[in-house]
């Protein structure tokens, strides 16, 4: 029965059976030593002359062929440890070997860290890519953060909810990604820029205390480290406040690094908190970077950034955008400005930064009728627009809506800071380009002219 790598310093003595990829090969004498690599780690493998054809074999060998040996675990001899692994004082002494698969060189190195190498053959070849041990590290730690989310909101009485990944497309900022309806000739499917409506409609049930590890899709112009589809933690709460908000959103992250992250120390704690007026004037930014070091990894700022404006001018579409987005509710005591100067309406809002990056964001949301449709209104939307748009949420909100808010916390985002990488797509598994290509698969890509035609499109 196969075992694992690591599990050589429990069997020594005893017959073992490993399998996994040749990760290196070296040859002293007329020994051969190889490493054996699979997803807990390496076991050195030896292969002396006195084994046979089982040596013979052994000769043929190369990188990341895949295999599968037999053969005793014993301590390595005094001096030819190797402290550097778990597996270092022990070696299998190779009796059976069989060769599962062979391999081409592959197109890239996988024992380095890989930041050398051009990041788009790293794509292109990304299941090699992933065999560094960076990469499979990152990986495994953004699973077991993810995991540890999970139970601790569970704990806590919230409810994992999937929505859907085909909706409405509905303005919410940027340009939805749009998916042709076969059964419904000239209508759409949007996929979800988040999962906005349907965790309201989720309070409007009466649900209370929803969250779901979400894929949310942008169809954006090429902005940096950004992808079109990316993964937040998205929560939302029934009969809360900001203060509720923040506050379990804190008591998170701060479990979170100190299960993970132990060497990581906190800039300060309790976060602070800091008005978005104050923040901009004082740093020039909504986000700023409060380490005492810029380049010290190991220290973490994080930052409340509230009452953020409700709107913001834009000058492309020469109006009034939401600063979040229109289901934000502005402060109680700023209502009476609605009317006259929606410019000096504050929002109920709050970001969360982590050095000098935005990690999450959220709001207490509008649940009444009318305040909403107001909003909708100053935003430019005229009745006929709101209806057809929104109407299935107006209409949800004639049956009994508790006040509610929420956050979303992008999971990328913060993987990467806290695994100190330079970007999102090093916590990803399969990222795309900046410019939205999955140079992988080879998408976005042209389609067969009868799916088209299935879809009445008609290229042009």
């Amino acid at each position: 029965m196969r075992i694992l790598a690591k599990e050589i310093i429990n069997k020594k003595g005893e017959e073992a059976e490993l399998m996994g990829w040749v990760a290196t090969r070296r040859d002293h004498g007329k020994i051969i030593f190889i490493d054996l690599r699979d997803r807990s780690g390496i076991a050195q493998l030896v292969f002396t002359p006195a084994a046979g054809e089982i040596y013979k074999l052994a000769e043929t060998l190369r990188p990341e062929w895949v295999i599968k040996i037999t053969g005793k675990a014993a301590r390595r001899p005094k001096g030819m440890e190797n402290p550097e692994i778990p597996t270092g004082d022990f070696e299998i002494q190779v009796e059976k070997l069989e060769i599962l698969n062979q391999a081409e060189t592959p197109p890239i190195a996988i024992d380095t860290d890989g930041y050398e190498i051009n990041e788009e053959v790293r794509m292109k070849y990304r299941y090699v890519d992933l065999r560094r041990s960076r990469l499979r590290k990152n990986l495994k730690i953004r699973a077991a953060v993810i995991k540890f989310i999970r139970d601790f909101l569970t704990e806590k009485g919230f409810v994992e909810v999937e929505t859907p990944i085909l909706g409405k497309s509905t303005p919410e900022g940027a340009r939805d990604y749009l998916v042709p309806s076969r059964l419904q000739t000239g209508e759409f499917y949007a996929l979800p820029q988040s999962p906005q409506q349907y965790k309201q409609l989720l309070m409007v049930a009466g649900l209370e205390r929803y969250f779901q590890i979400a894929k949310c899709f942008r169809d954006e112009d090429t902005r940096g480290d950004r992808q079109p589809e990316f993964t937040q933690l998205d929560l939302e709460m029934s009969f809360t406040d900001e203060k509720e908000i923040m506050d379990l959103t804190e008591d998170l992250l701060v479990g979170l690094v100190a299960k993970f992250f132990p060497d990581k120390k906190f800039h300060q704690k309790p976060f602070p908190r800091e008005i978005y007026g104050h923040i901009l004037e004082k740093y020039k930014s909504d986000k700023p970077d409060l380490r005492e070091n810029k380049n010290g990894n190991d220290e973490l700022a994080f930052l409340w950034v509230s009452d953020f404006p409700l709107f913001e001018y834009s000058k492309a579409e020469k109006r009034l955008v939401s600063m979040h987005h229109p289901f934000t509710a502005p402060r109680d005591e700023d209502i009476n400005l609605l009317n006259k100067e929606p410019d000096k309406v504050k929002a109920r809002a709050y970001d969360i930064v982590l050095n000098g990056f935005e990690i999450g964001g959220g709001s207490i949301r509008i649940y009444q009728n009318d305040l909403q449709e107001k909003i909708f209104g100053i935003l430019g939307l005229n009745k006929k627009d709101i209806e057809k748009q929104f109407g299935h949420l107006l209409e949800a909100f004639k049956y009994g809506a508790p006040p509610h808010g929420g956050i979303a916390l992008g999971i990328d985002r913060l993987a990467a800071i806290l695994l100190d990488e330079p970007n999102i797509r090093e916590t990803i598994a399969f990222p795309k380009t900046g410019d939205g290509k999955d140079l992988m698969m080879g998408a976005p890509a042209e389609v067969d002219e009868k799916q088209l035609k299935e879809l009445h499109i008609k290229k042009i």
